[in-house]
């Protein structure tokens, strides 16, 4: 039960982690990496790649070195953090960007609300002046936005139907 408690704490403690990590460093000293996330070139691949092996690193590290001494604790450290690098695969890859034709459209609000942050997140094509660098969480202002738009759907299907 230890065990799985430290995979959740990890996970759950990933978002910040993340958020500091991409304001601070990937829109930082390794905006080289980055930038061509948000001025997209040619091609498939995207030097952002990159950052999908920098942070598999410390996970793969907790899971081998822990395995081999026995620290079942820093096992469920590494874990947590590739479960968290998962779902940040699914969201960031296939659901927002769609690098993965997997899922297309959506009406879920959450769907709507992570894609909209993340789009306002990539308005900006420089590492200055960016917003919503987390990639699970949502702010209150992008789910406000969503629950704006549903409401006024509504009222034009209204109308639209009288």
């Amino acid at each position: 039960m230890l065990y799985i408690l430290i995979t959740l704490a990890t996970f759950c403690l990933m978002e910040p982690i993340t958020w500091l990590t991409h304001r601070y460093v990937m829109h930082g000293f390794l905006w080289y990496l980055h930038e061509d996330h948000h001025q997209k070139g040619e091609g498939f691949f995207e030097k952002n790649d990159a950052f999908f092996i920098i942070f598999a690193v410390p996970s793969w590290l907790c899971i081998m070195l822990g395995s081999m001494h026995g620290a079942y604790w820093v096992v469920s450290i590494g874990a947590g953090i590739a479960m968290y690098g998962f779902a940040y695969f699914l969201v960031h890859e296939i659901i927002i960007h769609q690098r993965y034709k997997l899922f297309t459209r959506s009406n879920n609000r959450y769907i709507k609300a992570i894609r909209w942050a993340h789009k306002m997140h990539h308005k900006h094509l420089n590492k200055e002046e960016g917003e919503s660098f987390g990639m699970l969480l949502v702010a209150k202002k992008y789910w406000d936005k969503i629950k704006r738009e549903e409401i006024l759907q509504k009222e034009n299907h209204h109308q639209n139907s009288e």
